[in-house]
């Protein structure tokens, strides 16, 4: 465990991000024990390969492939090692069973399929060149060498070796050019680019003179391929062009750009968003499938291959679809189940259930455009997505929140139209201005509702941003309560509303953009603010973005500068002022200000009363109860997040489950700060019994907070004992860290802190 200090920090965010060297990553990113899982999104496929036996598809960071012979789909992600910067092309040789992945940044991976190892090659990111130019567009092979495609030129990388060759700077007088597609015929290496399509002699020795690169036809050409004894090109309008006597001559007006051309075992395969255009070796047209056939007008197609007789289409927002390709049968679709999309904004999770939703705002909480996007569900059976279509017109969902007394009822917030209400899976109900008491932001059709949160009592309260009346209750019997907030806020107009929580005292806690923390109890229909100043609140900075009560009644605020503490929730009855504190450390002898600057976008406290803090640029840091240390922080750099953006984060309270939400995908870290239980009738051990092959830790789940567990071996000798914090606890299986135990049954003795339960488990281990 450790904490990487303020200063540390921006130091490494000053330095180059990647090493200058090859890395190889094991099969599954681990750092320690820690547990992951992946819940990334396969709808949008940016690139497809085959191997022998496999369709191999590249989504946004994430790949997977389908055996033809078995229909298996595997997956490989973060967890497994890849980047979550978004991937831009893919390439598998057979021979060698090796895939090579590369990345919008420039990042190449080689993922070795004997073993699953891989190879991180950042050569193309440490180029001394612009970062926008070095996404790499197309891999092409040949004579054992691959040409790398780049928006700067043409680099060869080996790949039996993993060593980088020549880089080919192919513009005018050598400057950068953006390369789409190489190939090469009749002894010249073919490159179709923003200015031309350029070739050389794949003989010369001095590629790297620019002067040996001739333009053939000028223009702004997407891709070149070579087709048996043609060559093929297709310039930027989707104008199709075939080689002949020193110059390519225009044969075709598609009626779109084409997205990707390929020549796949004698056969060319030109696709455009709504079609996809088979020819022949002698480039007769021999099948044409447009996006009707496949599904509907609305699907945007992105490219297209064949394995067999296995044709297969891969789309924009629909995942893959394969089909017979010497008949018409319908297409079916495959992908590895996952959320609509990777960018998720919001989540809540219940005992058996997370929803996902992916409207958003920036960060001045404006949410042009609005989002058009549909819900997604997540049980043990897998994804539920709900479509757009379904919602009820209701644009950029923003914020949900699970009815506590029946976990198939679900209401949503949207910085739209209102309230959207899911029943049973089901849009059933859209509460706005004509049919509830939300209210639009004055000359404006918008009903901005956000922070929607369920109170003990069943009521769903939630906040109505630039109104007079601002908090909302939507109580238990389905009527409507309104409380005016025009007397707490200075600029109601201006005023935008974030998230809301309720503490154990039944006061609701209100982030705000330039008003700072708001409290409000209705008992008494008290209002407080925690704005800045030392005689104000204390707060960094008026935007705040988060207030969550901890489990010893402390008020954690994340703030777009940082972090404050109210040390006790109960001085709102008490105090006419509400001061909050930074929390100071000790780093190296210096004292300093946790999270100083940073920009924080959630809190969540688990099971132990630890603090899951979410950031908007420097990841995910969990902190001790008290903030004094700094369990882990977790980035890019040392886990498997695919973006250090981080949107939310939630905990599921059984499990122990932490899901994080990033601009880039979910992942989840798979802990033990469960909640804690109110009695021990429900304690139980996990995995019982423990076999040999198993490397992890034994779980006792279901205790009460501050539990005593001793654990004995059968002869009552002590080898474990343990206090609990939240509802579980872990064994390593060792006797007080000395050695591990050896095979037998071994006895787990739970008592409350007061002695007033105790429970008694066995757990054999076998070694």
């Amino acid at each position: 465990m450790y904490y990487i200090c303020e200063s540390e920090f921006v130091k490494m965010k000053k330095s180059f991000l990647y090493i200058l060297f090859l890395i190889v990553f094991p099969n599954c990113f681990c750092q320690g024990t820690l547990s992951w899982e992946s819940y990334f999104s396969y709808y949008e496929i940016n690139d497809l390969s085959i191997s022998s036996t496999s369709i191999i598809a590249a989504s946004e960071n994430a790949l997977f492939s389908k055996n033809l012979t078995t229909n298996i789909l595997k997956t490989t992600t973060t967890v497994d090692g890849l980047s979550g910067q978004t991937i831009s092309s893919i390439y598998h040789n057979e021979v060698l069973n090796k895939t090579l992945i590369g990345y919008e940044n420039g990042l190449m991976i080689v993922i070795n399929e004997k073993d699953g190892s891989m190879l991180k090659v950042v050569d193309i990111i440490n180029k001394q060149l612009p970062s926008s130019i070095k996404k790499i567009n197309h891999f092409m092979e040949y004579n054992g060498l691959i040409y790398v495609s780049c928006d700067f030129g043409i680099v060869q990388f080996n790949l039996a070796t993993s060593k980088f060759g020549d880089t080919y700077f192919i513009g005018d007088t050598g400057a950068e050019i953006s390369v789409k597609q190489t190939a090469v015929f009749n002894g010249f290496i073919y490159a179709a680019t923003s200015l031309g399509i350029r070739r050389a002699n794949s003989t010369s020795t001095n590629l790297v003179d620019y002067n040996q690169w001739s333009v053939v036809n000028s223009g702004d050409w997407s891709s070149v391929e070579t087709l048996d004894s043609n060559l093929i090109a297709v310039n930027s309008a989707g104008y199709i062009h075939k080689y002949n006597s020193g110059s390519f001559i225009g044969f075709l007006q598609l009626s779109q750009s084409s997205t990707d051309m390929r020549s796949v075992n004698h056969n060319l395969f030109i696709t455009t968003p709504s079609s996809v255009y088979v020819y022949n070796n002698q480039m007769a047209l021999i099948r044409q499938i447009s996006n009707t056939q496949v599904l509907d007008g609305s699907l945007s197609f992105t490219c297209a291959t064949s394995n067999g007789d296995v044709i297969s289409i891969a789309t924009k927002e629909n995942g893959l679809f394969n089909s017979s390709f010497s008949t018409s049968a319908s297409f079916e679709n495959s992908m590895p189940s996952g959320p609509l999309r990777n960018s998720i904004f919001a989540l809540q999770t219940g005992e058996n259930s997370l929803w996902a939703v992916y409207g958003d705002y920036g960060g001045d909480y404006n949410p042009y455009p609005k989002d058009s996007y549909g819900i997604s569900k997540f049980t043990q059976s897998g994804w539920l997505n709900i479509p757009y279509e379904k919602v009820l017109d209701a644009k950029s969902l923003i914020r949900v929140a699970i009815d506590p007394n029946d976990e198939n009822k679900v209401y949503i917030g949207s910085f739209d139209t209102g309230l959207l209400k899911v029943e049973n899976d089901v849009p059933t109900y859209l509460y706005g201005k004509a049919n509830s008491s939300l209210e639009p932001i004055p000359n404006t059709p918008d009903v901005w509702v956000n922070g929607p949160v369920f109170d003990k009592s069943g009521n769903l309260w939630m906040n109505n941003s630039q109104v007079d009346n601002g908090i909302k209750v939507l109580k238990a019997n389905g009527s409507w309560e309104i409380f005016s907030t025009k007397s707490i806020i200075n600029d109601v107009s201006s005023c935008t509303f974030g998230r809301m929580s309720i503490d154990k005292n039944g006061t609701k806690w209100m982030a705000t953009i330039n008003n700072g923390i708001i409290g409000f109890n209705e008992k008494e229909n008290v209002f407080k603010k925690i704005t800045t100043g030392t005689d104000t609140g204390n707060l960094p900075i008026v935007d705040a973005r988060v207030a969550v009560p901890d489990n010893n009644g402390q008020l954690w605020i994340g703030t777009t500068r940082g972090l404050r503490v109210l040390t006790n929730v109960n001085s709102f009855q008490t105090e006419n002022q509400l001061t909050t504190k930074p929390i100071i450390i000790v780093e190296d002898g210096l004292a300093q200000e946790l999270l100083y600057e940073q920009f924080i976008t959630d809190i969540v406290v688990d099971g132990a009363n630890n603090k899951w803090i979410g950031t908007a640029d420097s990841g995910v840091f969990l902190v001790s109860s008290n903030g004094q240390e700094t369990k882990y922080h977790f980035t890019i750099n040392n886990s498997p997040l695919p973006s250090n953006t981080i949107n939310d984060i939630e905990i599921n309270s059984r499990t122990g489950e932490v899901f994080i939400a990033t601009d880039k995908g979910m992942i989840s870290f798979k802990g033990t700060a469960t909640i804690a239980k109110e009695n021990l009738n429900n304690v139980y051990v996990y995995p019982n019994p423990v076999r040999p092959e198993f490397l992890g830790t034994v779980k006792i789940a279901g205790l009460l907070n501050k539990a005593n567990v001793k654990i004995t071996d059968i002869e009552g000798n002590l080898v474990y004992e343990a206090i609990s914090e939240g509802g579980t606890i872990e064994w390593d299986t060792t006797a007080f860290g000395r050695y591990k135990v050896a095979t037998g049954v071994y006895m787990i003795f739970v008592s409350a802190q007061d002695g007033s339960e105790t429970k008694v488990k066995k757990v054999m281990i076998v070694r």
